[in-house]
């Protein structure tokens, strides 16, 4: 049974992984490389979909892996400190998505939460979240194209936590994935189209769009 916490420890947990998951890797991580500012690049986005197209592929798997990590460290933490916590650690972890899209350091403007959810996903339900992972990998691999391969991997997690009987997950996957997909709009617009750029292209400074 999920302990009963009082309000004032969720509100904890939200402001915690908010400030967590606005930590904007991408932008402080091209800049100390010396590639400027990552937003006049490209979508103008901070996720390592965009800082792989400066070219620098090391630098693009450092962003991954540092937003991914902080979904996840959202969510251990949060076990780590509490026993029985399922309902806390989504929330804590959900706040660290919406901290990386809307940080408070950026104008609220960041990215698209892509990996810091997947990170949540392996942290809150692992085999869900090899199994979304899995699918955005194939997906890409298929089709060369990340947005395709985030939304079908976004949009199949919460199946997946629910056939695995993971329904608690299932519910909080879901609400992510349907952030995932708003945050995709232009993206879904530029699919539609046959305009959406292939994984790996290089890109020009330009305005975001």
């Amino acid at each position: 049974m999920e302990a009963d916490f009082a309000p004032w420890v969720y509100g904890a947990g939200v402001a915690a992984g908010y400030l967590l998951g606005s930590i904007p890797f991408g932008l402080v991580l091209t800049r100390f490389a010396g590639l400027g500012d990552i937003r006049t690049i490209g979508s103008g986005n901070i996720g390592a979909t965009n800082v792989l197209r400066t070219g620098n592929k090391g630098l693009a798997l450092a962003t991954l892996l540092l937003d991914g990590g902080k979904g996840a460290i959202a969510v251990l933490l949060v076990k780590a400190l509490f026993n029985d916590a399922t309902l806390l650690a989504l929330v804590t972890g959900a706040a660290a998505v919406v901290g990386h899209n809307f940080p408070v350091w950026l104008k609220f403007k960041g990215g698209k939460g892509v990996a810091t959810t997947f990170g949540l996903m392996l942290a809150a339900a692992p085999i869900v979240g090899i199994m979304a992972c899995l699918t955005w990998a194939a997906v890409a691999a298929i089709f060369r194209i990340s947005s395709l391969a985030a939304l079908v991997g976004l949009g199949l997690a919460p199946l997946y936590a629910f056939l695995t009987g993971r329904f608690e997950e299932a519910a909080a996957f879901a609400a992510l994935a349907a952030l995932g997909w708003i945050r995709h709009a232009a993206n879904i617009r530029r699919l539609l189209k046959g305009e959406e750029p292939r994984i790996g292209a290089k890109s020009a400074p330009s305005t975001p769009t």
